[in-house]
Protein backbone atom coordinates (compact mmCIF):
# COMPACT_ATOMS: atom_id res chain seq x y z
CA UNK A 1 0.00 0.00 0.00
CA UNK A 2 1.33 3.46 -0.94
CA UNK A 3 3.45 5.36 1.50
CA UNK A 4 6.41 7.68 1.34
CA UNK A 5 6.64 9.81 -1.78
CA UNK A 6 3.87 7.92 -3.61
CA UNK A 7 1.41 8.53 -0.79
CA UNK A 8 2.34 12.20 -0.79
CA UNK A 9 1.94 12.46 -4.55
CA UNK A 10 -1.44 10.74 -4.40
CA UNK A 11 -2.78 12.97 -1.65
CA UNK A 12 -1.43 16.07 -3.42
CA UNK A 13 -3.23 15.05 -6.62
CA UNK A 14 -6.48 14.51 -4.75
CA UNK A 15 -6.08 17.90 -3.08
CA UNK A 16 -5.56 19.53 -6.49
CA UNK A 17 -8.68 17.92 -7.97
CA UNK A 18 -10.90 18.68 -4.98
CA UNK A 19 -9.74 22.31 -4.97
CA UNK A 20 -10.72 22.53 -8.63
CA UNK A 21 -14.17 21.19 -7.74
CA UNK A 22 -14.46 23.52 -4.75
CA UNK A 23 -13.58 26.50 -6.94
CA UNK A 24 -16.29 25.55 -9.42
CA UNK A 25 -18.89 25.49 -6.63
CA UNK A 26 -17.91 28.78 -5.01
CA UNK A 27 -17.97 31.23 -7.89
CA UNK A 28 -15.22 30.29 -10.31
CA UNK A 29 -17.70 28.89 -12.81
CA UNK A 30 -18.73 32.49 -13.49
CA UNK A 31 -16.28 34.20 -15.88
CA UNK A 32 -16.86 37.56 -14.21
CA UNK A 33 -15.36 36.14 -11.01
CA UNK A 34 -12.04 35.26 -12.64
CA UNK A 35 -8.97 37.43 -12.23
CA UNK A 36 -7.68 38.60 -15.62
CA UNK A 37 -4.16 37.37 -14.82
CA UNK A 38 -5.32 33.80 -15.25
CA UNK A 39 -8.32 34.27 -17.53
CA UNK A 40 -10.53 31.27 -18.03
CA UNK A 41 -7.74 28.91 -16.93
CA UNK A 42 -7.85 30.20 -13.37
CA UNK A 43 -9.58 27.08 -11.90
CA UNK A 44 -6.89 24.83 -13.40
CA UNK A 45 -4.13 27.15 -12.18
CA UNK A 46 -5.63 27.04 -8.71
CA UNK A 47 -5.60 23.23 -8.78
CA UNK A 48 -1.90 23.26 -9.69
CA UNK A 49 -1.15 25.69 -6.85
CA UNK A 50 -3.08 23.53 -4.39
CA UNK A 51 -1.36 20.32 -5.48
CA UNK A 52 2.14 21.81 -5.33
CA UNK A 53 1.52 23.50 -1.98
CA UNK A 54 0.18 20.25 -0.53
CA UNK A 55 3.17 18.29 -1.82
CA UNK A 56 5.66 20.80 -0.37
CA UNK A 57 3.96 20.65 3.02
CA UNK A 58 3.83 16.84 2.99
CA UNK A 59 7.42 16.34 1.87
CA UNK A 60 8.97 18.76 4.34
CA UNK A 61 6.45 17.87 7.08
CA UNK A 62 7.43 20.85 9.27
CA UNK A 63 5.51 23.81 10.72
CA UNK A 64 7.39 26.21 8.41
CA UNK A 65 6.62 24.17 5.29
CA UNK A 66 2.99 23.98 6.33
CA UNK A 67 2.75 27.70 5.56
CA UNK A 68 2.70 26.64 1.90
CA UNK A 69 -0.87 25.48 2.51
CA UNK A 70 -1.90 29.13 2.71
CA UNK A 71 -1.11 29.60 -0.98
CA UNK A 72 -4.21 27.95 -2.50
CA UNK A 73 -6.40 29.68 0.08
CA UNK A 74 -5.01 33.13 -0.66
CA UNK A 75 -4.89 32.50 -4.41
CA UNK A 76 -8.50 31.35 -4.56
CA UNK A 77 -10.30 33.80 -2.28
CA UNK A 78 -10.33 36.74 -4.75
CA UNK A 79 -12.01 34.61 -7.41
CA UNK A 80 -14.71 33.10 -5.23
CA UNK A 81 -18.13 34.71 -5.22
CA UNK A 82 -18.27 37.24 -2.40
CA UNK A 83 -20.93 35.34 -0.48
CA UNK A 84 -18.94 32.11 -0.82
CA UNK A 85 -15.51 33.28 0.31
CA UNK A 86 -15.95 32.01 3.90
CA UNK A 87 -17.25 28.73 2.46
CA UNK A 88 -14.25 28.47 0.14
CA UNK A 89 -11.86 29.10 3.04
CA UNK A 90 -13.49 26.59 5.41
CA UNK A 91 -13.77 23.78 2.87
CA UNK A 92 -10.32 24.56 1.51
CA UNK A 93 -8.76 24.25 4.96
CA UNK A 94 -10.58 20.95 5.45
CA UNK A 95 -9.23 19.56 2.16
CA UNK A 96 -5.65 20.48 3.02
CA UNK A 97 -5.86 19.21 6.61
CA UNK A 98 -7.31 15.86 5.59
CA UNK A 99 -4.46 15.12 3.17
CA UNK A 100 -1.97 16.11 5.87
CA UNK A 101 -3.80 14.00 8.46
CA UNK A 102 -4.01 10.87 6.32
CA UNK A 103 -0.28 10.92 5.61
CA UNK A 104 0.42 11.45 9.31
CA UNK A 105 -1.86 8.58 10.34
CA UNK A 106 -0.39 6.22 7.75
CA UNK A 107 3.20 6.84 8.79
CA UNK A 108 2.74 7.32 12.54
CA UNK A 109 0.02 4.77 13.35
CA UNK A 110 0.33 2.34 10.43
CA UNK A 111 -1.87 0.87 7.76
CA UNK A 112 -4.21 -0.78 10.27
CA UNK A 113 -5.27 2.57 11.66
CA UNK A 114 -6.02 3.99 8.21
CA UNK A 115 -7.96 0.84 7.27
CA UNK A 116 -10.03 1.23 10.45
CA UNK A 117 -10.85 4.83 9.49
CA UNK A 118 -11.86 3.81 5.98
CA UNK A 119 -13.79 0.86 7.40
CA UNK A 120 -15.84 3.17 9.59
CA UNK A 121 -16.83 5.25 6.56
CA UNK A 122 -17.69 2.18 4.49
CA UNK A 123 -19.73 0.56 7.28
CA UNK A 124 -21.58 3.80 7.94
CA UNK A 125 -22.44 4.31 4.25
CA UNK A 126 -23.46 0.69 3.74
CA UNK A 127 -25.55 0.40 6.91
CA UNK A 128 -27.13 3.78 6.29
CA UNK A 129 -28.12 2.87 2.75
CA UNK A 130 -29.59 -0.58 3.40
CA UNK A 131 -31.26 0.03 6.75
CA UNK A 132 -32.50 3.41 5.60
CA UNK A 133 -34.22 1.76 2.64
CA UNK A 134 -35.51 -1.21 4.64
CA UNK A 135 -36.73 0.63 7.76
CA UNK A 136 -37.44 4.06 6.33
CA UNK A 137 -38.91 6.51 8.83
CA UNK A 138 -38.23 10.18 9.57
CA UNK A 139 -35.60 11.99 7.57
CA UNK A 140 -32.37 12.94 9.32
CA UNK A 141 -31.94 16.37 7.70
CA UNK A 142 -34.46 16.65 4.85
CA UNK A 143 -33.56 20.19 3.78
CA UNK A 144 -29.97 19.15 3.02
CA UNK A 145 -30.05 15.42 2.40
CA UNK A 146 -33.58 14.20 1.64
CA UNK A 147 -32.57 10.55 1.24
CA UNK A 148 -30.96 10.09 4.67
CA UNK A 149 -33.16 8.73 7.45
CA UNK A 150 -32.72 8.51 11.20
CA UNK A 151 -32.88 4.73 10.93
CA UNK A 152 -29.99 4.66 8.48
CA UNK A 153 -28.00 7.18 10.50
CA UNK A 154 -28.35 5.23 13.75
CA UNK A 155 -27.58 1.99 11.90
CA UNK A 156 -24.30 3.59 10.87
CA UNK A 157 -23.44 4.37 14.50
CA UNK A 158 -24.26 0.81 15.55
CA UNK A 159 -22.21 -0.58 12.67
CA UNK A 160 -19.25 1.57 13.75
CA UNK A 161 -19.47 0.25 17.32
CA UNK A 162 -19.67 -3.32 16.05
CA UNK A 163 -16.61 -2.81 13.83
CA UNK A 164 -14.68 -1.28 16.72
CA UNK A 165 -15.70 -4.12 19.02
CA UNK A 166 -14.67 -6.78 16.50
CA UNK A 167 -11.23 -5.19 16.09
CA UNK A 168 -10.83 -4.96 19.87
CA UNK A 169 -12.00 -8.53 20.51
CA UNK A 170 -9.67 -9.82 17.81
CA UNK A 171 -6.74 -8.32 19.68
CA UNK A 172 -5.90 -5.87 16.90
CA UNK A 173 -7.00 -2.77 18.79
CA UNK A 174 -7.77 -1.42 22.25
CA UNK A 175 -11.05 -0.67 24.02
CA UNK A 176 -10.86 3.00 23.01
CA UNK A 177 -12.36 1.87 19.71
CA UNK A 178 -15.73 1.34 21.40
CA UNK A 179 -16.33 5.07 21.89
CA UNK A 180 -14.08 6.59 19.23
CA UNK A 181 -15.62 4.58 16.36
CA UNK A 182 -19.16 6.01 16.64
CA UNK A 183 -17.77 9.54 17.05
CA UNK A 184 -15.72 9.16 13.88
CA UNK A 185 -18.77 7.68 12.16
CA UNK A 186 -20.93 10.64 13.13
CA UNK A 187 -18.26 13.08 11.92
CA UNK A 188 -18.17 11.24 8.59
CA UNK A 189 -21.92 11.60 8.28
CA UNK A 190 -21.59 15.32 9.01
CA UNK A 191 -18.95 15.56 6.29
CA UNK A 192 -21.47 14.09 3.87
CA UNK A 193 -24.13 16.56 5.05
CA UNK A 194 -21.70 19.47 4.72
CA UNK A 195 -20.94 18.63 1.11
CA UNK A 196 -24.65 18.23 0.38
CA UNK A 197 -25.16 21.74 1.74
CA UNK A 198 -22.37 23.06 -0.49
CA UNK A 199 -23.87 21.44 -3.59
CA UNK A 200 -27.33 22.80 -2.83
CA UNK A 201 -25.85 26.25 -2.31
CA UNK A 202 -24.08 25.99 -5.66
CA UNK A 203 -27.14 24.53 -7.39
CA UNK A 204 -25.36 21.41 -8.66
CA UNK A 205 -26.10 17.69 -8.33
CA UNK A 206 -22.46 16.54 -8.14
CA UNK A 207 -19.17 18.26 -7.36
CA UNK A 208 -18.04 17.38 -10.92
CA UNK A 209 -18.41 14.61 -13.51
CA UNK A 210 -14.85 13.29 -13.25
CA UNK A 211 -16.02 9.87 -12.01
CA UNK A 212 -18.69 8.67 -14.48
CA UNK A 213 -21.82 7.63 -12.62
CA UNK A 214 -20.42 8.71 -9.24
CA UNK A 215 -19.95 12.45 -9.53
CA UNK A 216 -16.69 14.02 -8.43
CA UNK A 217 -13.89 13.46 -5.98
CA UNK A 218 -15.52 15.59 -3.27
CA UNK A 219 -18.58 13.35 -3.53
CA UNK A 220 -16.39 10.32 -2.78
CA UNK A 221 -14.29 11.91 -0.03
CA UNK A 222 -16.90 13.94 1.87
CA UNK A 223 -17.41 11.36 4.64
CA UNK A 224 -13.68 10.56 4.72
CA UNK A 225 -13.02 14.25 5.29
CA UNK A 226 -15.30 14.37 8.32
CA UNK A 227 -13.90 11.15 9.74
CA UNK A 228 -10.25 12.18 9.38
CA UNK A 229 -10.85 15.64 10.84
CA UNK A 230 -12.60 14.06 13.82
CA UNK A 231 -9.71 11.64 14.37
CA UNK A 232 -7.25 14.54 14.22
CA UNK A 233 -9.26 16.47 16.81
CA UNK A 234 -9.58 13.44 19.09
CA UNK A 235 -5.83 12.92 18.77
CA UNK A 236 -5.25 16.47 20.02
CA UNK A 237 -7.53 15.98 23.02
CA UNK A 238 -6.97 12.32 23.86
CA UNK A 239 -4.99 9.25 22.84
CA UNK A 240 -6.14 7.69 19.60
CA UNK A 241 -6.85 3.94 19.53
CA UNK A 242 -4.03 1.61 18.62
CA UNK A 243 -5.01 -0.50 15.60
CA UNK A 244 -2.68 -3.05 14.05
Amino acid sequence: VAQGVWLRLGMSLISAITFWELAAMTGWRHPEMHLTAFGRWRPVSLAVIAGLAQFIALVAFSPFASLALLLPLLAGLPGAARRDRPTYAIFGIAILLVAYGLVSFREEFGLGFVMWLMGIVIVSDTAGYFFGRILGGPKFWPSLSPKKTWSGTIAGWIGAVVLGALIWLSGRGDATLLWVSPLVCFAGQMGDIAESWLKRRAGVKDSSNLIPGHGGFMDRFDAVTGAVLAAMLIGLLNSLPAVT
